[in-house]
């Protein structure tokens, strides 16, 4: 078998010719949320309120059963 030598024509448009000249990509890349981001940023979305409970010097919270009933069966029970 013998080697051949063939030229073949490419044409490049202009704007790719300048990509590969100052070696970007040809999309510019976003920057997105993780999938925790995302959930807690559409829980801040609907305003929940906010609820500040004392812990003790363990770090452990303190919920107060009759002030708090909601919260108490949560952590309860799950």
């Amino acid at each position: 078998m013998a080697n051949r030598k063939s030229n073949i024509n490419v044409s490049i448009d202009a704007d790719v010719k300048e990509l590969i000249a100052e070696r970007r990509l040809p999309f510019q890349p976003v920057e997105s949320l993780s999938l925790d981001e995302q959930i807690v940023s559409a829980a801040l979305k609907r305003n929940p309120k906010r609820v500040s409970l004392p812990t003790d010097e363990n770090g452990n919270v303190l919920i107060d059963k009759e002030k708090y009933p909601d919260i108490y069966d949560w952590a309860a029970n799950g």
